[in-house]
C-alpha cells in the first residue's frame, strides 16, 4: 500500500471518528467572546470562557425586564403606551402611542419579538418611569449577586456606556428567571396572539430563538439579543433525561451552532445524580437523633460517571446536652450536611430535628411518586 493511500484511509477514519463523536470536542471551540454552560438545578459550571468579563449584552437584558415584570403581579392591568416608548430604536412591535394593552402582551412581544418599544411601555408601567425601572434592575441585580453588571435601560441598546453584564451573571439571571413558571411558558413560546386595537385581525408574535421554533430538540427557552456594538449575543435553555442546562454566550458569530454543541456536552457528559433524598437521615446511632432528623430538600447534582467515587456525605450535629429533657428543648436545626467532591464543597443544607416546630417532607406516598417520574426522566439515585 503506497505512503498516499494510507494517509488518505487515515484520514477518512479520522473524519468518522469526529463525526461519530462531534460533542465533547465542539465545546472546547466555542467562537464567543465570553460563553458559559451552567446546569439549573445546581448551577455548577460544566464550561466557561472569559464568563466574568464585563461585555455589552444587547436584547438579552430583556429577561431581566420580563422578569420584573412578571413579578410585579401586574400583568393583567392595562399599560397606556407612552410616545417615549413608540419612538425606541430598534426591533419592535409596533405600537401606538395611546393604546392600551395588557402588561403580558407585552412581556410576550418583549421575548418574542424583541420589541423595544415593549421594553419601555413596561418600564414606565412597573417602574413609574424608565429610570425608576432601571433602579429596579440594578437592585434585583445585587439581590441575585450578579456582581459584574449594571443596567442603564430595560432594552439593551447602545444609548449608554454604563450597559454590561457578563455570561455568567446573565447565566446566574437566567437560572432564577427559570424557576418562575409564567417566564418559563412565555421564553418557551413558539408563537403568540395579542389583539390588535386598530385592525380586525390580532397581532402574531413568532419567536426569534430558531432552538425553540424548531431548531433543537431539547430547547426549552432563552433569548436573542444583537446590536452593532454587542454583537451576536444569546442565552438559550434546554433539557433532556431530567437535566436541565442554560448557555449564555456573548459576541458570538456562531452561536446556534455553538449552544447545541455546549448543550449536547452537557448531556452526553454529565447525568442529574440524586445525591441524598429528603426526609429522614437513616443510620444514625446516636439515641437522640435516631429517626429524628431530616434535610427538607434532595440534594441533585449533575455528575459524570467517573465523579461517582469521589462523592462524600460529611455530617455534623450538635452534642446532645443534659438540660434536653423533652423533644420540644431541642432546636430546630441540629446539624449540618456538607456534600464533597473530590474533597471540594459543592453543597451544605442545615439538619432538622423533629420537635414538633418544623414541618417534615416525610409523605411517602408522594415521594414515591417523585422517585419515580425521576426514574423514568432518566435520573440516577445515590443515596
Amino acid at each position: 500500500m503506497s505512503q498516499l493511500k494510507k494517509i488518505t484511509i487515515i484520514a477518512i477514519v479520522l473524519i468518522f471518528i469526529f463525526a461519530l463523536f462531534p460533542l465533547r470536542s465542539s465545546a472546547l471551540g466555542v467562537s464567543a467572546q465570553g460563553a458559559i454552560l451552567m446546569e439549573q438545578e445546581s448551577g455548577r459550571i460544566l464550561y466557561e470562557k472569559n464568563a466574568h468579563e464585563k461585555l455589552r449584552i444587547a436584547s438579552i437584558t430583556k429577561i431581566m425586564t420580563a422578569i420584573l415584570a412578571i413579578e410585579s403581579e401586574k400583568l393583567d392591568e392595562q399599560v397606556k403606551v407612552s410616545e417615549r416608548a413608540t419612538l425606541a430604536e430598534g426591533s419592535s412591535i409596533y405600537l401606538q402611542k395611546g393604546e392600551k394593552i395588557k402588561l403580558e402582551d407585552l412581556v410576550y412581544g418583549l421575548m418574542l419579538r424583541s420589541g423595544n418599544d415593549s421594553a419601555v411601555a413596561i418600564a414606565e408601567h412597573v417602574g413609574g418611569s424608565l429610570e425608576g425601572f432601571v433602579y429596579l434592575m440594578n437592585k434585583k441585580a445585587e439581590e441575585l449577586g450578579m456582581k459584574n453588571t449594571e443596567f442603564a435601560n430595560p432594552h439593551g441598546l447602545d444609548d449608554h456606556e454604563n450597559h454590561y453584564s457578563t455570561a455568567y451573571d446573565m447565566a446566574i439571571l437566567t437560572k432564577y428567571a427559570m424557576g418562575n413558571p409564567i417566564f418559563r411558558e412565555i421564553s418557551g413560546t413558539e408563537t403568540y396572539r395579542a389583539p390588535n386595537p386598530n385592525e380586525e385581525w390580532d397581532r402574531v408574535w413568532r419567536n426569534k430563538n430558531k432552538l425553540v421554533t424548531g431548531l433543537y430538540e431539547y430547547a426549552t427557552g432563552g433569548k436573542t439579543g444583537y446590536t452593532k456594538r454587542a454583537k451576536r449575543t444569546l442565552v438559550s435553555t434546554a433539557s433532556k433525561s431530567g437535566l436541565d442546562t442554560i448557555v449564555v454566550t456573548i459576541n458570538d458569530p456562531d452561536d446556534w451552532r455553538d449552544h447545541m454543541n455546549l448543550h449536547n456536552y452537557a448531556f452526553a457528559s454529565y447525568e442529574l445524580v440524586k445525591i441524598k433524598r429528603k426526609g429522614t437521615i437513616k443510620n444514625i446511632k446516636d439515641s437522640v437523633y435516631k429517626n429524628k432528623i431530616f434535610i427538607k430538600r434532595d440534594v441533585l447534582y449533575p455528575l459524570k460517571e467517573e465523579e461517582l467515587d469521589q462523592l462524600e456525605i460529611d455530617i455534623r450535629l450538635l452534642k446532645p446536652k443534659k438540660e434536653w429533657n423533652d423533644a420540644k428543648d431541642i432546636p430546630n436545626i441540629v446539624g449540618r450536611m456538607t456534600i464533597l467532591l473530590n474533597d471540594k464543597k459543592i453543597e451544605e443544607l442545615p439538619i432538622y430535628y423533629d420537635n414538633g416546630n418544623v414541618s417534615t417532607t416525610d409523605d411517602s406516598v408522594l415521594q414515591s411518586f417523585r422517585m419515580l417520574f425521576f426514574a423514568l426522566a432518566g435520573g440516577k439515585y445515590y443515596g
